[in-house]
């Protein structure tokens, strides 16, 4: 079986981690490692009501692709998926997803965090948060 690259930026809501993971499922893999992120409602004290991501999704996906190739090469890997929202995402949903699979569990462990902190500091996708009493842009280019 090829290893799998899965990388997905949608306005629609994310799928399950049943769906996720069973994506990445392998029967050559002992581990099996999901990462969700969540829109919380507080942040620094202030009460968040929603977050809104927009993407260059071209450039995202192509990044992301990159981000994929430099886990390969680090940790030995099945296969990978990254998900991400674009659009409103209330309190409680969640916006972003990543799914590794490997052999042993510190690779896929160890990629998954890669894969999420490369994510948030590399790929061009931002995230204003909507306050009660305003809101702030957020993102890989609004860091430099």
């Amino acid at each position: 079986m090829s290893h799998l690259n899965i990388v997905e930026i949608s306005k629609d809501p994310l799928p399950s981690l049943d769906f996720v993971t069973e994506l990445v499922q392998d029967d050559g893999a002992g581990a099996i490692t999901t990462f969700s992120g969540t829109t919380r409602n507080v942040f620094q004290d202030k009460v968040v009501l929603e977050l809104d991501y927009e993407a260059y999704e071209p450039m995202a996906k192509k990044v992301l692709f990159e981000i994929i190739k430099e886990s390969r090469e680090k940790w030995d890997l099945k296969h990978i998926a990254v998900y991400h929202r674009t659009g409103n995402v209330a309190v409680g949903k969640t916006s972003v997803i990543v799914a590794t699979s490997s052999k042993h569990r510190g690779d896929s462990m160890d990629a998954a965090r890669y894969l999420i902190d490369e994510l948030k500091d590399r790929c061009p996708i931002w995230k204003r948060e909507v306050y009660e009493d305003g809101s702030v842009w957020k993102g890989a280019c609004n860091q430099h």
